[in-house]
């Protein structure tokens, strides 16, 4: 069976590349840029706000290891889905969190998630997280790809920053 793809928008995408890529059944992630309506887009471009892209990842999987739902679960675990405005430290409309299904059960198991995630006691915010028909997808610059090994220190420095660890832990610690 050839591998499926999945694609979230979860603030920055350094930081779901690094998520996602640690998982057991994860052939790829691949920032990149998706939502907007500039054709391949750079990343100056994107962090104007004026191309409607958000930073995203693609994940290419092997689904018998690792299920959609399972990368759903983790997708809501490493963001704080009732922020409108972007992720953390990262604002901005380019940071909004989304998920964006390629097929019709994505859809089904996307929503479905959602509305466990709504029904929950975790939040009292409403979910901001958007659920969307994914639209055509552009990588990012290479200097993104996998930057958080490939300038680790920096990468480390900006996350710990960001307050993302932090924010996460005290949002899910009743999960």
């Amino acid at each position: 069976m050839p591998f499926e793809k999945a694609v979230f928008a979860g603030g920055h995408f350094w930081y779901m590349q690094e998520v996602f890529e640690k998982l057991p059944g994860v052939k790829e992630v691949i920032a990149g840029y998706t939502g907007g309506n500039t054709k391949n887009p750079t990343h100056e471009q994107v962090l104007s706000g004026a191309t409607g892209h958000y930073e995203a990842v693609m994940v290419i999987y092997d689904s018998k290891k690792i299920p959609y739902k399972k990368c759903l679960n983790v997708f809501w675990k490493n963001i704080d889905p009732t922020d409108y405005r972007g992720q953390f430290a990262d604002r901005g409309t380019q940071y909004r969190t989304a998920i964006f299904y390629l097929n019709k059960e994505q859809k089904r198991l996307a929503f479905k998630s959602k509305e466990e995630i709504e029904k929950s006691d975790i939040f009292l915010e409403p979910i901001a997280t958007e659920i969307l028909k994914a639209s055509p997808f552009y990588p990012a610059e290479e200097y993104h790809q996998g930057y958080y090994k490939k300038c680790p220190m920096r990468y480390r420095t900006y996350k710990f920053h960001s307050g993302r660890g932090k924010l996460l832990k005290k949002l899910w610690k009743k999960r």
